[in-house]
């Protein structure tokens, strides 16, 4: 594999005038970044509509794309709206953050007005939209419509007709609600328009995008509503056992994720159907794609429904290497990574070799006094691995040396020959560009050098977190210039395209 290198950048990080990243001008401003950098990926976290807490990791769909991520200056230029509909509303008052409050609030109004308009057309596209996504577009624009009559509430708590998906009560649903339904497809169909375009244009400038997978579907999802037999649920479609890790150094409760879990012996019994189809449609969206929490295929930990904490799970046998195999005959060798971080058990080691999968290095994670042959040191790496300084679930490069132990900060700064006067962020950069792994990411806020107020998230919190944005100005050329230096130096500049000669 050639050596390459990505950055890590949120969509909803991007800078744009209301409220959150989208898909418009400065998206397409970053690609062009990246591409002056020298890098040859755009990393993204998942792009699925966000519930309560905010992650990108609890969608309420696998399949859907976030309405926030809508651009409304391309929905004006498509003659959807017009300037004064948005341009002067409260988009939040801090440009470095998000507000999801004020970003539910305002936005799905303007979306309204967009989709009627859209609506009120004879769009032959939109049609085919629907027709060609209905697989999934159908359930998900009624479970929107009906989260709407009942204000939100979990699918749970909804009456017994609509939570069993009686057949008369849900075709009753759909007449009642058939603006709302058609509302929802129209909110995909502009997503969607959009993201491709996107994508189009970076891997146009020789960008691959990198998505993220979540092993997990959140429990109050249109994937757990209208395929209730492929989740351990009981009979009245509550989860008997969730998600989750146990007590460790870290966390002496361990961890409540509280996500439905996978009836893995019903699943393979259909040859892993919705789960083929579920990655099938992330390699529509990406070009390579990181599946989280690897580990959980070897085995994972299950809590029973009702638990305040993870301590009385049990760890459970997951579908093993029968499952990627049966992912390679019907997808075909897909352009896959492994998160496999954390403990490893041998049988997990054994279950990512046999994969064929690239794992993943953090050297945050390197320098930790308790564990002196830590794997994540970047002499110990095989070339058939990511390397991260940190991910979306660590701190900062400059967060990190301001709050790690004094010990692992001091050999860090020693291993790494770290420089103040160069920037310790810089340095432990470029040590992961040296490094042997076939492929380096960076996180954007370390290229700016930025502290814990960038982080994006810390696990098992809620509360300020996903909410960091870059400003305006933030792609300069200057900074362009300095990360294609690096990469020529560590040999990480993409290929050149070949040309062909032009016939005389």
């Amino acid at each position: 594999m050639v050596r390459k290198a990505g950055i890590l950048m949120p969509i909803s990080s991007l800078p744009s005038p209301c409220g959150i990243g989208t898909l418009g001008e400065d998206a397409y401003r970053f690609a062009s970044f990246l591409a002056a950098g020298g890098q040859s990926l755009w990393q993204v976290l998942p792009l699925g509509p966000t519930s309560y807490g905010d992650s990108p990791y609890q969608s309420f769909s696998s399949f859907a794309g976030n309405p926030y991520f809508i651009d409304l200056d391309l929905l004006a230029k498509d003659g959807l709206l017009e300037p004064e509909e948005y341009r002067n509303l409260d988009w939040g008052s801090d440009s470095e953050r998000v507000d999801y409050g004020t970003l539910y609030v305002t936005r799905y109004p303007v979306l309204h007005k967009a989709c009627a308009r859209l609506l009120a057309q004879d769009r032959p596209d939109f049609a085919a939209f629907c027709e060609e996504q209905k697989d999934w577009l159908e359930d998900y624009a009624l479970f929107m419509a009906l989260k709407g009559e009942h204000n939100g509430l979990s699918w749970f708590q909804w009456p017994e007709e609509l939570r069993l998906r009686r057949p008369d009560a849900l075709d009753r649903a759909r007449t009642r609600l058939s603006g709302e339904v058609a509302f929802w497809k129209a909110v995909q169909y502009l997503f969607f328009g959009q993201w491709r375009a996107l994508k189009k244009y970076a891997n146009g400038l020789g960008l691959s995008i990198l998505g993220d997978l979540p092993i997990y579907v959140a429990g109050d999802s249109a994937d757990v509503w209208s395929n209730p037999d492929q989740f351990q649920l009981d009979e009245t479609g509550l989860p008997t056992e969730v998600a989750g890790c146990p007590p460790d150094g870290f966390s002496a409760d361990g961890q409540l994720w509280g996500n439905p879990l996978f009836d893995w012996e019903a699943m393979k019994e259909d040859g892993y159907a919705w789960w083929l189809r579920r990655i099938s449609f992330q390699f529509q969206l990406y070009d390579t794609l990181r599946i989280d929490h690897f580990r959980g295929f070897d085995s994972y930990y299950a809590i029973p429904y009702g638990d305040t904490t993870a301590r009385n799970g049990k760890w459970k046998p997951g579908p093993g290497i029968a499952f990627f195999k049966a992912v390679n005959r019907a997808l075909g060798k897909k352009d896959i990574i492994a998160e496999d971080l954390g403990f490893l058990t041998p049988s997990v080691r054994k279950l990512l070799k046999d994969s064929g999968y690239p794992g993943m290095k953090v050297l945050e994670f390197a320098f930790d006094s308790r564990d002196a042959e830590s794997d994540y040191m970047p002499h110990r790496y095989p070339t058939h691995c990511v390397v991260y300084t940190g991910t979306h679930d660590n701190d900062t490069i400059m967060g990190w040396m301001a709050s790690a132990p004094k010990k692992d900060v001091s050999y860090a700064k020693a291993y790494l020959r770290l420089s103040k006067r160069e920037g310790y962020h810089w340095g432990m950069m470029r040590s992961a560009w040296a490094s042997p792994a076939d492929l380096a990411v960076m996180q954007f806020q370390d290229l700016l050098g930025l502290g814990s107020e960038a982080r994006m998230n810390i696990p098992s919190t809620l509360g300020n977190n996903w909410q960091w944005r870059a400003l305006p100005g933030a792609f300069d050329e200057t900074l362009s210039k300095r990360l294609y230096r690096e990469m020529r130096v560590y040999q990480r500049l993409p290929k050149a395209p070949k040309t062909r000669k032009s016939k005389q």
